[in-house]
């Protein structure tokens, strides 16, 4: 006992002294509502906030729904209302004139209706309230990839409606997704149906990654993006092997993100690692197909940038290329490369708990493996700091 009180002493000295050489900037620094609140974006989160800005948002659409503009890259918009399965979907393509149907009524259309295309799509499910619908952030032609996007056909402008990470029509408002691009954008635009990759945003990522993805995914085998969101598969995964094997999924979030996603997204990255272990590939494949990141800090939920909601959804949807494409460098301003893996707190709690589960401290934790062999782990002195005090505490543990 006298040996470990030694010890225990010495260890003590050294963590005060770590207390004292790491800068107080080390820590996480958290900024207002910033411009989330004033977006009313606030993903899955209940409240006033998410309802008014929803509101908001659906009176902005209803004045402006309908008609053709100019994309900021000089592509054209069309912005267009059709049904599907009982359920109105308001959309938009951002594509070259040429490639628009004759049927659109877009000027210099030349395509023939149902024809395929060269180019593919990259389609955007927005976050709760539909800011990024009617801000378009992915209406740039890119990796040869046109812009859609969708919005939610929920009074509350929630993909999957419900509200948090309960999303009672996931089923109904994916399927209709999935109609749509099978079906109907065909009539508008030639685009490549091998070629359709997926963005969401916030709640948008919750339907995606929980119903759509799941559903769908083999169908299409391309790569999704899940912004500041993911839930777990909710719905049976439909040729699971086939989706996981040909599916990239890249995870981005922040280390400040909303309370009832801190948990939602590690148990999501964790629930498609599972599906590709259980399909038999390897931790190499695996870390190239999923890629994780929470690098950014003090933008608020969705705040890649630093800085806020809108501006940060727009630096991801700018480096879509970056981060989903073929050849994709993982960088991006402000942020670094982002398909490199990143720890957390978080994480760093689930790979010190892992080893007492034993006495009930049970989480999903697969996320912490992050392909470790491959030496694709960045730590930041924050990370560091933060494995100390966890140190700190399980010796506590371990020594009552």
């Amino acid at each position: 006992m006298a040996m470990f009180n030694n010890n225990w002493t010495g260890f003590l000295s050294f963590f005060v002294f770590l207390l004292l050489a790491v800068p107080s900037d080390a820590f996480p620094k958290r900024k207002g509502n910033g411009n989330n609140a004033a977006t009313g974006n606030t993903g899955a989160a209940k409240g006033n906030g998410a309802a008014k800005g929803a509101a908001a948002g659906a009176a902005t659409g209803a004045a402006a729904a309908g008609g053709i503009s100019l994309a900021t890259d000089g592509s054209t918009i069309l912005d267009k209302t059709v049904t599907i399965n009982g359920l109105e979907i308001r959309y938009k393509i951002s594509a070259p004139a040429d490639q628009f149907t004759a049927e659109s009524g877009v000027t210099g259309a030349a395509a023939t209706a149902g024809a395929n295309g060269t180019a593919g799509l990259n389609v955007l499910l927005h976050g709760d309230g539909g800011q990024s619908f009617f801000d378009f952030p992915n209406q740039d032609v890119q990796n040869n990839l046109m812009g859609v996007v969708v919005l939610a056909p929920d009074p509350n402008l929630f993909w999957g409606g419900g509200s948090g990470l309960d999303r009672t029509d996931g089923v109904a408002h994916s399927a209709a997704v999935n109609t749509l691009i099978q079906q109907q954008l065909s009539q508008d635009v030639a685009f490549d149906p091998a070629n359709v990759f997926f963005t969401g945003v916030s709640g948008g990522s919750l339907m995606l990654s929980g119903f759509f993805v799941p559903a769908f995914g083999a169908q299409y085998q391309t790569g999704v993006e899940l912004n500041c969101g993911a839930l777990s598969p909710q719905v049976p995964v439909v040729d699971a092997a086939t989706m996981i094997a040909n599916t990239k999924i890249h995870f981005q979030s922040t280390q400040d993100e909303l309370a009832l996603l801190q948990d939602a997204i590690p148990q999501a990255v964790a629930a498609y690692e599972k599906l590709a272990t259980g399909a038999g590939l390897d931790a190499a494949t695996i870390g190239t197909l999923q890629t994780v990141d929470n690098t950014p800090n003090g933008g608020g939920h969705c705040g890649f940038d630093g800085k806020g909601f809108v501006s940060g959804v727009q630096l991801m949807a700018t480096n879509y290329a970056n981060v989903m494409g073929d050849n994709a460098s993982g960088d991006i301003a402000g942020i670094g490369n982002v398909l490199t893996v990143s720890f957390n707190l978080r994480t760093l709690i689930c790979t010190i708990t892992n080893f007492r589960k034993e006495r009930g401290w049970k989480r999903e934790c697969s996320i912490l493996k992050c392909n470790l062999n491959q030496g694709r782990t960045r730590y930041n002195i924050f990370l560091i700091y933060a494995m100390m005090i966890k140190l700190l505490f399980l010796l506590v543990y371990l020594a009552f």
